[in-house]
C-alpha cells in the first residue's frame, strides 16, 4: 500500500480515537455546545419540577440553545414531571423544541405500573432509559455537569 493512503488511514483512525472521548457526541445533535448539563429531578414536589424547568430555561437564555446541551433525567417520584398529564406539558414542549432532552427511568415506570395496575402514559418528549441514576452516571462520565436543583 502506498505511503500516502496509509497515512490518511492512520490519520483518520487517530481522529476517530481522539473524538471518541468528546462529551455527548452520541447523545446530542449540538456539536458546538460549550456546556453539557444533566439536570436531576427525583422529587415529586411541583415546586421542584418547576424549578428544574426554570433552570433549563435560564441556561438556554444565558448560553443560547446552540451553545448548551441539556438533558433532564427523571426517576423515582420525579418521574411525575414526565407523565403525560403533568401541568408542565407546555413548558416541556417549549424546552424540547430548543433541544432539551428528557429521560424517563424505566425502573420507575415499572414501579408505577405495578402500583397503578397499568403503565403510566409518558410525555411524548420523554425517552425511556434503563435506569435514571445509571443515565446520570453515564452522562457525567462523558463530561456532563450534574445539577440537582
Amino acid at each position: 500500500m502506498p505511503a500516502k493512503p496509509l497515512s490518511r488511514i492512520l490519520l483518520f483512525l487517530l481522529f476517530l480515537a481522539l473524538s471518541a472521548g468528546a462529551p455527548a457526541e452520541e447523545e446530542s445533535d449540538k456539536p458546538f455546545a460549550e456546556k453539557h448539563v444533566v439536570l436531576q429531578i427525583s422529587d415529586p414536589n411541583p415546586f421542584k419540577q418547576t424549578l428544574v424547568l426554570n433552570v433549563a430555561n435560564n441556561l438556554l437564555r444565558h448560553y443560547g440553545q446552540d451553545r448548551i446541551d441539556i438533558e433532564i433525567v427523571a426517576f423515582g417520584p420525579g418521574l411525575r414531571l414526565l407523565l403525560a398529564d403533568n401541568a408542565n406539558v407546555n413548558r416541556i414542549e417549549g424546552l424540547s423544541s430548543q433541544g432539551v432532552r428528557f429521560a424517563a427511568c424505566s425502573n420507575t415506570i415499572r414501579a408505577f405500573t405495578k402500583k397503578l395496575g397499568k403503565e403510566p402514559e409518558l410525555n411524548p418528549h420523554a425517552v425511556r432509559v434503563s435506569a435514571g441514576v445509571v443515565r446520570i452516571l453515564d452522562l457525567v462520565a462523558k463530561g456532563y455537569v450534574l445539577i440537582k436543583p
